[in-house]
């Protein structure tokens, strides 16, 4: 790369160098009649960039020349030894000035996101249940959830928040089980085929349940009492109809659970010899086969934990006057849990050391309990101060203070002329769930800082700051006694503990939360390709595509591989459906596991993954626009303009014949208000045309060929995957600057201006002695100027960013 070229060669360029070099390839479009680009050469002076002036400017012109964007190929270029030296000049020009004038950038106040507050939740008050979904969905702001400037809270939000709060409190303090209630688990399932009822699957669906089982399916439930609770499961009827729900259809047992979160599940067994027979569905399009043969016996088994409770069985159809089909394998279509029907005995444990009915949550919240004191003694009194201390401390990630405890005592002493003991607690925990302290990350500037001083945030805070990123959560005490002794910051701590959270299962968060939306994994479940031309592309093969990506993901940040893995990687994770899917051999049953691809060429990275494929294409074809643009975006960090409001459809066919998407975007692009921006983008999405929408494998489209050769805008040649493998490679720091530049954005929640660039290059020279792996670039994250430091208001009556409890 010409930075890197230039860093070897110590080429020295001054400042009139440079400037003879902006104005002569610049100005013949950049001038003031042409205008180009709403700039002109004349607005800006070499000097500025010494003085912080027109910062954004100059990073976009370092951005069009590392880029190669600039000059364009019909225009004047640059020799090698200017593209170099000019590089070299503007990065080491803009890193000086940062360096002189550190800016760790603007601190809105920020609010939990949804995903941040039910994890926050759960470390809490040790409860397992997930909440997010019970929440409103968040805004986006550069491409992340987490962006402080778009979480904002409105009444109804805020009710919403209060409602989660009260039941989770009565979850937490066991209060939930008073009466019973029903929860259900629609499986996920295809859609009817041929109006003959909805497909089954003869494959093991879920880790949870034990390994010779087929279909069905296993989801979490938390119960808040031990007792007894009926599981049962809709079976389908495999008629035109599945959306009934008959009693005849549905098979239930009753077990009794201990409290706390437990997986429900219902599966068939799955035979070495498949008994179930499934007859031709129809003969021609009216008439409907009927079965052949009487229906067998199959066992249906409940499933807790893994582990089966009760097996019963089902006749592997189902006659009626109304239905008579037998299209499909038997399955479960829905599980519901309901209870307690009965509460079990309250006894003790005595190997466990507490009672049956104590779940994880009451044990920390109860550190104490009066049960016999007088209402609002010095006792009941002194123990919810007690519980009320060690929960805020917790929750507000900082020592908790007798003016953080005592709003909270208030509220116990003033329901507990109401309620009892127990009861109060939980209305006490509600209103810490939604005190402002609880719910928005909190740094309030020293009063002993100057206005405008940039200084460090403290320990506690960088501990908040630290647990958000990669767990999306709060500080665990590990965490909180390292910031309370002053030593989390300390290197080599501190880069054993970010070791440790990684290891950690919280940090499955940083592959939904971050990578879930820096690769869009998260719109898979809303994209539905067509099922006419990709019948094959069923639910568990959309469960398939996200989990390679997830787990690929998740092992080069647990294995600390570097992240050039992301491009061109010769290996992936496949069970056997996906590796079926990708014409690969030997990969068997649903578990997935490492596989080599070095023999098979088609595939490798990202980019040749079938989520990444999928995503970036239409339901019923492929989109070399959206996969290059993915790529822009995502990759290379260098998205081209909006297209205009009134950009043209493409034509998919011509005299009545179907065009190849080379042919289609070459028609396009004859309009040269399309060229400018497609020239960049479809030659990386054309390489691309040998996956099909689905990320299948194909050589030929509407019966011609396909072509996957291409032409960069600087007249580079590459083809197909292995050639764009190369043209990405070649662009290696481009990438490794554009991964950090998503990185640190998430990491901060906020959107990064020009004066960040500096430190998005000052993290990639300090990853890059350690061979840009995952470990040493979030390391070099958390060390940053802008991830430890703020700027204090300008004015010392500046409006404050806190919020307050009155």
């Amino acid at each position: 790369m010409p930075a890197a070229f230039a860093q070897r060669q110590h080429v020295d360029f001054t400042q009139a160098q440079a400037y003879d070099v902006l104005y002569d390839k610049c100005e013949g479009c950049h001038n003031d009649y042409i205008f180009d680009g709403n700039w002109s050469i004349e607005d800006i002076d070499i000097s500025d960039i010494s003085h912080g002036k027109h910062q954004p400017r100059w990073e976009s012109i370092l951005k069009a020349i590392e880029m190669g964007d600039m000059p364009p190929a019909d225009k004047k270029q640059l020799t090698r030894q200017e593209k170099v030296s000019l590089i070299q000049w503007l990065e080491g020009s803009l890193d000086t000035y940062s360096e002189q004038n550190p800016n760790p950038g603007r601190a809105t106040l920020r609010r939990l996101n949804r995903r941040e507050y039910a994890n926050s939740v759960s470390a809490l008050l040790a409860l397992d249940v997930d909440i997010s979904a019970s929440l409103p969905g968040d805004d986006s702001g550069y491409g992340f959830d987490n962006n402080a400037d778009v979480l904002g809270v409105s009444t109804t939000l805020l009710e919403r928040y209060l409602f989660v709060a009260a039941k989770v409190s009565r979850l937490a303090t066991g209060l939930a089980g008073d009466t019973a209630s029903k929860v259900s688990y629609l499986i996920p399932k295809d859609g009817a085929v041929k109006n003959s009822g909805i497909p089954s699957f003869d494959l093991r669906m879920s880790d949870q349940l034990p390994l010779d089982s087929r279909g069905g399916g296993s989801f979490r439930f938390y119960a808040p009492v031990s007792g007894v609770y009926e599981i049962a499961g809709f079976i389908n009827a495999n008629t035109n109809n599945e959306v009934d729900r008959l009693d005849i259809h549905r098979y239930s047992y009753k077990v009794t659970l201990p409290a706390g979160s437990h997986h429900i599940g219902m599966a068939f067994r799955k035979e070495l010899a498949l008994q179930e027979h499934v007859p031709k569905v129809r003969q021609g399009t009216s008439y409907v086969v009927l079965p052949d043969r009487a229906p067998d016996e199959l066992t249906l088994d409940f499933i807790v934990d893994g582990a089966r409770v009760h097996s019963t069985t089902v006749p592997s159809y189902h006659m009626s006057e109304r239905f008579s089909q037998a299209a499909f394998l038997r399955d479960v279509l829905e599980i519901e849990v309901i209870g307690p029907l009965q509460h079990a005995t309250d006894q003790a444990d005595p190997a466990a050391g507490y009672a049956l009915n104590q779940t994880p949550s009451m044990r920390k919240i109860f550190v104490c309990a009066p049960a016999s004191e007088p209402q609002n003694s010095i006792a009941e009194v002194d123990c919810a101060r007690d519980i009320i201390a060690r929960l805020s401390a917790h929750a507000y990630r900082r020592p908790a203070n007798e003016a953080d405890i005592q709003p909270l005592l208030n509220v116990f002493k003033t329901v507990r002329k109401d309620l009892d003991f127990t009861a109060s607690i939980a209305k006490t925990i509600q209103a810490l769930l939604v005190s402002p302290g609880f719910l928005y990350l909190q740094e309030p500037t020293p009063e002993h800082i100057a206005a405008g001083t940039v200084y460090k945030i403290n320990d506690f805070e960088f501990a908040a700051r630290l647990a958000l990123f990669l767990w999306s959560s709060l500080p665990d005490q590990v965490l909180t006694d390292l910031a309370a002794n002053g030593t989390l910051r300390e290197p080599d701590i501190l880069r054993q503990q970010i070791k440790r959270m990684l290891a950690s299962d919280k940090a499955s968060a940083l592959t939904e939360n971050f990578a879930g939306q820096w690769l869009y994994l998260r719109n898979l479940p809303y994209h539905f390709p067509d099922v006419f031309a990709f019948p094959q592309f069923n639910v568990p093969l959309k469960q398939s595509i996200r989990r390679e990506t997830e787990l690929f993901f998740t092992r080069i940040v647990k294995d600390n591989q570097p992240i050039f893995d992301f491009l061109n990687a010769d290996y992936s994770y496949l069970n056997e459906r996906l590796a079926s899917h990708y014409g690969i051999e030997g990969v068997r049953g649903h578990a997935f596991r490492k596989v080599n691809l070095a023999e098979h060429t088609q595939r490798g990275g990202l980019l040749g993954q079938a989520s990444i494929l999928t995503l970036t294409s239409n339901p019923n074809h492929t989109s070399p626009v959206k996969r290059g643009k993915w790529i822009l975006d995502n990759l290379l960090a260098a998205s081209p303009p909006p297209p205009p409001p009134d950009v043209p459809a493409l034509v998919a066919e011509h005299d009545g014949m179907a065009l190849s998407a080379r042919e289609q975007l070459k028609r396009h692009r004859a309009d040269p208000v399309c060229a400018a921006c497609h020239v960049r983008m479809d030659p990386l999405g054309l390489a691309l045309e040998k996956y099909d929408a689905v990320g299948a494998f194909r050589t030929t489209y509407a019966n011609q060929p396909i072509d996957v050769t291409a032409q960069m805008p600087d007249g580079t040649h590459f083809e197909g995957l292995q050639g764009l493998h190369t043209v990405l490679w070649n662009k290696r720091e481009r990438f490794t600057e554009a991964f950090i530049e998503r990185l640190l954005t998430y990491a901060l929640g906020r959107g990064l201006e020009a004066y960040d660039q500096p430190t998005i290059r000052k993290i990639a020279r300090q990853a890059g002695s350690e061979n840009y792996r995952m470990h040493s670039i979030i390391e070099a994250v958390v060390t940053s100027l802008p991830f430890n430091f703020k700027k204090a208001p300008e004015a010392h009556d500046d409006t404050q960013q806190i919020a307050e409890t009155r």
